[in-house]
């Protein structure tokens, strides 16, 4: 009897078939997709809204408070951070936007004369070469007893010039300049000097001597002007021919001590 000789099965070929799918519905398979990266803002976001409200009140007051520091040290050039300026700018003082809500006022000598300090309920103004400034934030300087009184609820820009503080209350400048002029000596003059130099000489003098004047009545002029300290409150009324009707002054002993002779020419 013939022997049977059995094929070795070919994994390439013989694949078993499949297996029939017995259930009615197939079950779903899961589509897996990579997850995309989260946006750092997003993620600042979704972080920012899980913190507790205490914690984003803290975080606007801290930002407020560095924010007042740093503008506070930028507009007191430095001097501090925290608005406790001696001398704010204007423009963060109540009284300065008052006056420019109202606008100037115009005061005569008289109603002048009661913001002298005498009267604590009131300010203290001053005026020079006719212009009227508030001084009550150096009250102890300009109040009464104050180094400065004799400035408070009068215009006194002669007393600027001379330094007679008591004497030259005034605001009539004529005559201040006979402080920068030489005394006339006949003695010296003569000898030295012509009539007609002596003459020319006068001129000049004159000239010199009204200009030193100009330049020291000025220099007060724009210290008042430009105080971050006072702050200009409105203007004199005076007739036009007030000085016509003012007696002369006399230069004030302490402004005509200084006063000396021509000196000689070198050489003579």
């Amino acid at each position: 009897m013939a022997e049977v000789r059995r094929r070795k099965p070919d994994p390439a070929k013989d694949v078993p078939a499949a297996e029939p799918d017995t259930d009615s519905e197939s079950e779903p398979v899961e589509d897996v997709q990579p997850k995309e990266p989260v946006p750092p803002t997003k993620r600042i976001a979704e972080e920012d809204a899980s913190s507790p409200i205490w914690l984003e009140i803290l975080r606007v007051l801290a930002f407020l408070f560095i924010a007042s520091c740093g503008l506070s040290y930028l507009i007191s050039a430095g001097e501090t951070f925290t608005w406790g300026m001696k001398n704010p700018p204007n423009y963060l003082q109540a009284k300065w936007w008052k006056a420019q809500i109202r606008g100037p006022v115009y005061m005569t000598m008289s109603e002048l004369a009661q913001y002298d300090g005498r009267d604590q309920s009131k300010p203290i103004y001053l005026a020079i070469n006719g212009t009227i400034y508030d001084v009550s934030a150096n009250r102890r300087t300009y109040g009464p007893g104050g180094s400065y009184h004799f400035f408070a609820g009068t215009d006194a820009a002669r007393a600027y010039v001379t330094g007679c503080f008591a004497e030259d209350r005034t605001a009539d400048m004529r005559g201040v300049e006979e402080m920068y002029l030489p005394i006339d000596d006949p003695t010296i003059d003569n000898r030295y000097w012509t009539p007609e130099e002596l003459e020319k000489m006068r001129e000049e003098e004159m000239k010199e001597a009204l200009q030193k004047v100009h330049e020291g009545l000025l220099h007060w002029v724009n210290f008042f002007a430009h105080s971050k300290k006072y702050t200009r409150v409105g203007y004199i009324k005076r007739p036009k021919d007030w000085l016509s009707n003012e007696p002369r002054r006399k230069l004030c002993e302490s402004a005509a001590g200084n006063r000396k002779t021509r000196t000689p020419p070198e050489g003579k």
